[in-house]
Parts: structure tokens; sequence; C-alpha cells
């Protein structure tokens, strides 16, 4: 009876990882980093925003330069309609202040004044 039962639980554990296993094959990655970049405290600050598909960059938002660049062609069309959107485009522009300086101010008793 205790090796059926082993057997049975064996078995369990085995079909439960091939439907783990059949379930995660159409999962896909979609992710979006934002980073910021100062220099000298908040004098010059630079807001990167990243977009990734399955591990691949494809579209990233520059404060630098001020627009949507595909990396990709998957990231073209989007980088086209996102900067056709003036308002869109300086909502993001923005966020060098509203998020970047925000955080900055948040976080710096945290980190840079605990060196």
């Amino acid at each position: 009876v205790r090796a059926a039962v082993a057997l049975l639980l064996a078995l369990l554990v085995l079909a439960a990882q091939v439907v783990a296993a059949e379930e995660l094959s159409g999962v896909s990655l979609r992710m979006k980093k934002c980073e910021c970049q100062f220099l000298n405290g908040t004098e010059r600050v630079r807001f990167v925003d990243r977009f990734i598909y399955n591990r691949e960059q494809f579209l990233h938002f520059d404060s630098d330069l001020g627009v949507f660049v595909a990396d990709t062609p998957l990231g073209e069309p989007q980088a086209q309609y996102w900067n056709s959107q003036m308002d869109f485009v300086e909502q993001v522009r923005a966020e060098v202040n509203t998020y970047c300086q925000y955080n900055y101010k948040v976080a710096t008793p945290f980190t840079v004044e605990r060196r």
C-alpha cells in the first residue's frame, strides 16, 4: 500500500510539473524601467524610460533627446505614435521634475546622506 501511495504521489508531482511547464510556455514579459541619472545633485538630471519586451529593449525615452526612440522595428510604430502626441511627450518630459527630482528628495536621506 505504501509503495502504491508513493508511486501515486510521484506521478502527481510529475504531472503537476508537466502542466506547469505547459502553462508557462505561453508567458511573455513586458517591462518598463525608469532611470534617473543625477550629476552634481539635482543640477543636471537625465530621465530614461525604457520599454522591454521578452528581455529586449524595443523603445525608450531619453530626456536629453526629448522624444521616444525605437530601438527595434517593434518599437517604431509606438515611437511614431507617441511622438505625434505632443501633450503626452510634454508630460513625459516633465517627469524629470515630477518623478526624478521628487524621488531624489525622498531618497537622499537614506542614500546619499548616509555615506
